[in-house]
């Protein structure tokens, strides 16, 4: 997905339920909860003298911000880039969602939504070039990508018991990606989840550009499906920055970066500079 300023979406292959492809192209299948085999190869980052200590120690790189900003493309790429794991929280949260649509509960009903993600059992995979997840062995990669329940997500987010269920399964998988690292994109991990992380980053962009990006991830590219999309970005922006759990805001200690004007390889080489002087103050 590119829109005018030369930012570009990663291409994402096709989902393969709980199966990843390992270096030698066989099959490994996730485990519920765990990292789910070695990090790709690192690629080497200039500059970079001595990342050991941070990612024997178990390096988290917090990614933070609205729907739209380019996290997941950023938080990506710098995955690979490092040779860490990579975890979408947000798509925890919207598995949770499409379960609760598929099983016909009342989102607002917050008990119900609570038992039904205490009953859930989510399978990630966290290689950067190919994360998964599966809910109840059944993989929904896709379908937790619809308009449908991107406007319902906030809702289910919003409940506090979820939150807590979530976040305790989130920061089991960080702990396990040790001594690989990880990096993490959400809307409150420099925040909550990983408050201790030596470098976050609070990713955003103008609501025009989100929505043009978000339109375009969708397949839309009509003037009346981006203007649907803005008024859908605001009501989300809007939802997740009041609710009492864990509301959508910027970390006192993070990485502020506007990616409106910027290139992909902006974001990332900006990110990539602050690496380096955490690895650095870790020597």
């Amino acid at each position: 997905m590119e829109h005018d300023r030369g930012w570009r979406e990663p291409v994402v292959a096709s989902a393969t339920g709980a199966q990843e492809a390992s270096a030698d192209g066989e099959g490994r299948r996730a485990e519920s909860w765990r990292p789910d085999g070695p990090a790709p190869a690192t690629t080497g980052v200039t500059g970079v003298t001595s990342p050991q200590r941070l990612v024997r120690d178990g390096l988290v790189i917090a990614v933070d911000g609205p729907g739209g900003s380019g996290k997941s493309t950023v938080a990506r790429e710098i995955a690979r880039r490092l040779g860490l794991r990579y975890l979408d929280t947000g798509a925890m949260y919207r598995a949770v969602t499409q379960l609760a649509l598929e099983s016909r509960i009342d989102i607002e009903d917050h008990n119900a939504v609570a038992e039904l993600a205490e009953r859930a059992v989510l399978t990630i995979g966290t290689s950067p070039d190919n994360p998964t997840i599966a809910v109840n062995g059944e993989p929904v990669d896709d379908l937790i990508r619809t308009r449908a329940v991107t406007n319902a997500v906030s809702a289910v987010a919003a409940v506090p018991a979820v939150r807590r269920r979530l976040v305790i399964r989130q920061q089991q998988i960080i702990a396990e990606a040790s001594p690989v690292g990880i990096v993490v994109e959400g809307r409150d991990i420099g925040s909550v989840v990983a408050p201790n992380a030596p470098v976050k980053v609070f990713l955003t962009a103008s609501t025009e550009v989100r929505a043009l990006r978000r339109s375009h991830q969708l397949g839309e590219r009509g003037v009346d499906d981006v203007a649907r999309t803005l008024a859908e970005l605001d009501r989300r922006d809007a939802l997740d920055s009041t609710r009492a759990a864990d509301p959508l805001a910027v970390p006192d200690d993070a990485i502020v970066l506007d990616s409106t004007a910027l290139s992909v390889q902006d974001v990332v080489d900006e990110v990539l500079r602050h690496y380096e002087q955490a690895s650095a103050r870790a020597s």
